[in-house]
């Protein structure tokens, strides 16, 4: 995967942090705020990227934790 895309996906699932944070602290929705309202074209956009975004970071970081696992070799069990 690239650096690019991780880096995207990594800024998205931060905005989509502050913007829950936001929510959950001062019932603010700063992408509603920024976008024209949370039914917004614009809006919905943001809110699937962010969430398509945290889910490939997911991906991302189980395929990594996977590699890990692999080039160490078997876990010997105590």
């Amino acid at each position: 995967m690239s650096r690019t895309l991780w880096l995207v996906a990594f800024v998205l699932v931060v905005v989509g942090a502050v913007n829950w944070g936001l929510v959950g602290l001062a019932q603010f929705d700063l992408v509603a705020a920024l976008f024209g309202g949370s039914a917004s074209v614009v809006s919905r956009a943001v809110y699937s990227l962010v969430g398509l975004a945290g889910v490939l970071m997911v991906v991302l970081e189980a395929t990594r934790a996977t590699q890990s696992v692999d080039s160490r070799g078997p876990v010997a069990v105590r």
